[in-house]
């Protein structure tokens, strides 16, 4: 029977998606024990409601456990899926709104910038702990990380900690080749992809279709529509030749060109600060959640191909796939740093995540790889061994914010960063 740990199961939202996979999967519905951890107790009684709700509407023998003390939570887990949110909506709010007052613009703000080195930073000290726990208490665990920024989360875990079975998990690059495929007007099931980077700044290596190279035919899709040629990625494929897997409004944020200039924000129609709407939105959806749960109409339960869900299906049927993971580099990408966390096509079947190596990135791409993942190194540095001034090192190296402010600018602003987040900054930092 596999124990499956949730951490942060108060994102509801996040957590039905999972467990509407899990308990619909034959072999593993009636066989699972669901353990939901949150620091919240609301919102942890509103996850417990829900799972058993689901579990009862479903008819299933699955069991259905919830802890506030983490370590109660995780003790002899197979499996622990992590979407923790450190500082909630308001730690949001902050991340958004001082960079604001200096001019910096952002869109998500949760994976490179100021804002994905302050996620970081708040996040780190949490995982460094889960990562211990998971040490000591469940040695055997997976740990599915979805928690923001990828190329920084894991890698605070494995170089943090005694812990390394940890992999990063993220949607953007089956949704790229899905997108892909449709644009060309192939079944995606027929395209050949082989997609590799820095988690949301990826590329697609290979896209054919019975050995034929399909850039071309997308060439001729982006020529004939003036649309496509309005987003940021699109114009990020045209300049550096291979498509990347980030959206255009994240990825507009990881990169100098684009949100300093009024007249590229307009152009390429970048959403700033879109993030904000959409956790306003999904404070909106957990009420809505609540209010179904409490009037006994539950919750809509609709397989939703979760990759959590797929990797422990995988592993615990022997049904092989391939999903993309953050793991280690150790040389997988070989243009890359050995340390860094890497997204790559992973084999998952009954022997675990197996990471497949790619070799070496066209040259510009390991460039670009380079400077974000220079950002996520520092960050981590600074979090792990507790140094201030790698805060600022890390912000001055971050593509939009070296674009848009001066160097004094960029130090006062993590100043002020530093002292709204408080407490919640690693000890050395705050």
């Amino acid at each position: 029977m596999a124990r499956i740990v949730f951490v942060g199961a108060g994102s509801v939202e996040f957590t039905k998606n999972v467990l509407s996979d899990i308990l619909t999967f034959p072999e593993l519905g009636d066989s699972t024990t669901l353990v939901l951890h949150d620091i919240d107790a609301e919102r942890l009684a509103t996850a417990e409601a829900m799972a058993a709700w689901m579990v009862a509407k479903l008819g299933l023998g699955a069991k259905v456990e919830a802890h506030l003390d983490r370590r109660r939570a995780v003790e002899g887990a197979d499996y622990v899926i992590n979407e923790i949110a450190v500082g909630g909506y308001s730690a949001t709010r902050t991340d958004f709104e001082i960079p604001r007052r200096y001019g910096l613009r952002q869109t998500i703000a949760d994976t490179l910038g100021i804002g994905g080195i302050f996620r970081a930073l708040r996040t780190i000290p949490v995982m460094v702990g889960l990562g211990n726990d998971l040490a000591e208490l469940a040695p055997d665990a997976l740990l599915l990380n979805y928690t923001n920024p990828m190329a920084m989360i894991p890698r605070a875990v494995y170089q943090g900690t005694p812990f390394k079975n940890v992999v990063g998990l993220c949607h953007s690059v089956r949704d790229t080749q899905a997108r892909l495929a449709s644009l060309v007007g192939v079944p995606e099931e027929e395209v050949s992809f082989v997609t590799a980077g820095a988690n949301h700044q990826a590329f697609v290596l290979k896209f054919e279709h019975q050995g034929r190279d399909l850039y071309p035919a997308l060439d001729e899709v982006i020529a004939a529509d003036p649309e496509l040629r309005r987003t940021v990625r699109v114009e990020m494929y045209r300049r550096f030749g291979h498509f990347p897997t980030e959206s255009s409004e994240h990825g507009s944020e990881y990169l100098p060109w684009f949100l300093h200039h009024d007249d590229q924000v307009e152009h390429f129609r970048i959403p700033v600060e879109i993030y904000l709407r959409w956790s306003e939105e999904n404070l909106d959806t957990y009420e809505e959640t609540r209010r179904r749960l409490a009037a006994g109409e539950g919750v809509e339960i609709e397989p939703a191909m979760e990759l959590a869900s797929e990797v422990i299906h995988s592993i615990e049927t022997g049904t092989p796939r391939v999903v993309h993971g953050n793991v280690r580099n150790d040389g997988l990408i070989a243009n890359l740093p050995a340390g860094a966390c890497v997204e790559v096509p992973c084999l998952v079947d009954r022997a675990g995540v197996r990471p497949t190596r790619i070799g070496a990135l066209p040259p510009q791409l390991a460039a670009l790889n380079g400077t974000f993942l220079n950002v996520g190194e520092l960050t981590v540095l600074a979090a792990l061994e507790g140094r201030r001034e790698h805060v600022y090192h890390a912000a001055m190296l971050d593509p939009n914010a070296a674009a848009t402010l001066t160097l004094r600018q960029i130090h006062d602003l993590v100043d002020e960063m530093i002292a709204a987040h408080g407490d919640l900054m690693p000890e050395g930092v705050r």
